[in-house]
């Protein structure tokens, strides 16, 4: 069994600095991605087990990815754990009726993203 693939797509290079520093920490492999047509993109060419997709992005927003990735069959199965600033129950309703898994507020834990990615991927 090969690493597991993570794929981060966020449009602000100091989250995707940080998160991708965590998660190599760990083990993972991270590929990373700056907006929603990227994403897509590197989804598609990596197929990684888990998403982070953050909500607010230019070009297409996390919704808009989540509900494309869902769409796709061969897409569809990728865990999906949405980030965002926003911690009102109206995004995370939002988030998870376009098939998020899970949704991280931002700012976050170490851990709690941790944690998170472990419980959606790990056996």
């Amino acid at each position: 069994m090969g690493k597991k693939k993570i794929l981060v797509v966020d449009d602000e290079p100091n989250i995707l600095m940080s998160i991708e520093f965590i998660l190599e920490m760990e083990g993972y492999e991270v590929h990373t991605a700056r907006d929603g047509d990227e994403a897509l993109d590197v989804a598609e060419r990596v197929r990684p087990d888990l998403i982070l997709l953050d909500v607010n992005m230019p070009r297409k927003d996390g919704y808009e990815v989540c509900r494309m990735l869902r769409k796709r069959e061969d897409l569809a199965g990728m865990k999906v754990i949405m980030l965002t600033a926003k911690g009102q129950t109206l995004e995370m309703k939002k988030g998870l009726e376009v098939g998020a898994d899970e949704y991280v507020t931002k700012p976050f834990g170490a851990e709690e993203l941790l944690g998170k990615i472990r419980t959606l991927i790990e056996p």
